[in-house]
């Protein structure tokens, strides 16, 4: 059932007035436009900021349990359809991101609100080799832990220790790399655990050879991604002996479009927000692609980027394309 403006500003009062220990931000009925790379997507019924790990469990331990909850970090990933999000999406921010280095260990921890790239400076400046992939990986730790990120031949499995987690009912646990049962862009820990904080693993390093290896990864990137579009990061994952673009590319997709949203020329695996795009035109054209390669190739793709909510009223999600 779709809900009215009105409605949802009550339902967030109504939530605040329960919580009356709560520290974070509440506020409803806010665009997931403004919160993601490809700078579409309709309202979340609420976003919660919160104000650190203690403010997040207390706020999960009395959420009411009949509406979804998902967390969000820098939006690079994700893409949210027209209609909303109808449920809570909880944003980390200030509380979750601190970074604190390790020298005697060469170890560094983070909090999951921390970007990817910034983990890797500050990574170079302690000296701490092993850590310089993240530069290339446009999102937060959060979202690296979630999907196993990996750039560049490395992956999150290879360099985590260990993580804090808090569940739906307000639990916090601390996970070891064992727990998380990390598989090719995917983490075994239940989707209602919000990742907090994260330790890391690194070698001894020279500063300046660790920020060399950085300026090479951003140089690829900036060479070979659309990194100054709107976009989401790779859309599909790479099925096993494959490339995803590859596949892409032979199945003719290259600058492919659907109203405002384009297949990358720089990058086929790119889907780009010309300006103009809706949620509707983007998954559409991710399920039209899917629809050629699995055509020209026998292979189907699966979506890396994150799809959340509803479409508008009338509107189908784009998943309805038939993969023939």
């Amino acid at each position: 059932m779709t809900t009215t403006t009105a409605q949802r500003i009550d339902e967030a009062s109504a939530l605040r007035e329960r919580l009356p220990e709560l520290r974070g931000r509440l506020v409803a009925d806010a665009l997931m436009s403004e919160l993601t790379w490809f700078r579409v997507g309709g309202p979340a019924q609420v976003v919660f900021t919160p104000a650190d790990e203690a403010d997040l469990a207390y706020f999960l331990k009395a959420a009411p349990r009949d509406l979804p909850i998902v967390v969000v970090g820098l939006g690079s990933n994700l893409l949210v359809r027209d209609g909303g999000f109808p449920g809570i999406v909880i944003r980390l921010g200030k509380g979750f991101g601190e970074i604190t280095p390790d020298k005697a260990l060469h170890r560094i921890s983070a909090g999951t609100a921390v970007p990817d790239a910034k983990l890797a400076q500050a990574a170079a400046t302690a000296g701490i080799s092993g850590l310089a992939f993240y530069r290339g990986i446009p999102g937060s730790i959060g979202g690296a832990l979630r999907m196993n990120a990996g750039a560049h031949g490395a992956e999150t499995t290879s360099v985590l220790v260990s993580a804090r987690a808090v569940d739906r009912e307000g639990t916090v646990h601390v996970l070891s790399h064992a727990d998380m049962g990390f598989t090719y862009r995917h983490c075994a820990i239940s989707p209602d655990w919000i990742f907090t904080q994260a330790t890391f693993q690194g070698t001894p390093g020279e500063t300046a050879d660790i920020v060399k290896a950085m300026d090479e990864v951003a140089h690829y990137r900036e060479k070979n991604q659309p990194v100054r579009e709107k976009t989401g990061g790779s859309t599909f994952k790479n099925p096993p002996g494959h490339s995803a673009w590859k596949l892409i590319d032979a199945a003719s997709c290259r600058g492919l479009r659907v109203g405002g949203a384009m297949v990358s020329e720089m990058h086929c695996n790119f889907l780009i927000n010309t300006g103009t795009a809706t949620a509707e035109d983007i998954e559409r054209l991710g399920e039209t692609v899917r629809a050629r390669v699995l055509a020209k190739s026998g292979i189907a793709l699966h979506w890396e980027i994150i799809r959340l909510g509803n479409p508008l009223h009338g509107h189908t999600t784009g998943e309805t394309l038939a993969l023939t």
